[in-house]
């Protein structure tokens, strides 16, 4: 039986966005499992599956239905034993909650102010309305005044990258030699800068945008299926 996965997408349907859908959407084509993709747009959110979430990714699996990417990673190791490993083990899953932590506490609140305003003209006039609604009550700024901030950040981003950039001195992946779901948390986070917005966040020189560009190619390109914001 295919999976359904509820991906979340603004106006354009071809194009989703969601650093969290990538992470369980990678983790799914690294298990080498075929999807069936549910288009979802925020306002559609509270619909899913009988509201079993208040966010996407969703996933279903015959009478299995799972939330969160990182929930929905977890069931894939468990339920498809035989197929690549997401975690190579319990120090796996520790390390990847260590680095989900970091991408959300380092990455993921300048991408939100690089993209904020690109996201906003990504959706249709309701979603549009209430994602400036529900983001500006969350910040307590316009999405143009956050947005205004991200030329002064940018030195400071890339800076805070340095423990990722020195890593990958060692290794090519930060599971090792090969990816684990890891990487698929930090891929996700600047996937979704990179589909979003035209800012550009790294330096083609950067070891870390070189690792970037590897995971765009992994499981068939899938992450170069939608094309960067221009």
């Amino acid at each position: 039986m295919t999976i359904l996965f509820y991906d979340l997408v603004g106006h354009d349907t071809q194009r989703p966005f969601s650093p969290h859908c990538w992470k369980a959407k990678m983790a799914l084509a690294h298990k080498g499992l075929d999807a069936t993709k549910v288009p979802t747009r925020f306002l559609e959110v509270p619909k899913v599956e009988g509201g079993v979430s208040k966010t996407v990714p969703v996933i279903r699996d015959g009478d299995r239905v799972v939330a969160d990417s990182f929930a929905i990673a977890l069931y894939l190791d468990e339920a498809y034993p035989e197929r690549p490993t997401l975690f190579a083990g319990e120090g796996g899953k520790a390390m990847a909650r260590f680095i989900e932590r970091w991408s959300q506490l380092t990455i993921h609140p300048y991408v939100t102010s690089v993209a904020l305003t690109d996201l906003h003209g990504m959706q249709d006039e309701a979603n549009a309305a209430y994602f400036r609604e529900n983001r500006e009550q969350r910040l307590g700024k316009k999405l143009e005044e956050v947005v205004a901030g991200r030329d002064a950040g940018l030195a400071g981003f890339r800076a805070s990258l340095e423990p990722l950039r020195s890593m990958l001195t060692y290794q090519p992946f930060i599971g090792g030699s090969s990816p684990l779901f890891a990487d698929y948390i930090v891929f996700g986070a600047l996937q979704w800068a990179r589909i979003a917005s035209p800012y550009r966040l790294l330096d083609e020189s950067d070891s870390v945008a070189q690792w970037f560009e590897r995971c765009l190619d992994l499981h068939g390109g899938i992450g170069r299926q939608v094309a960067a914001a221009a």
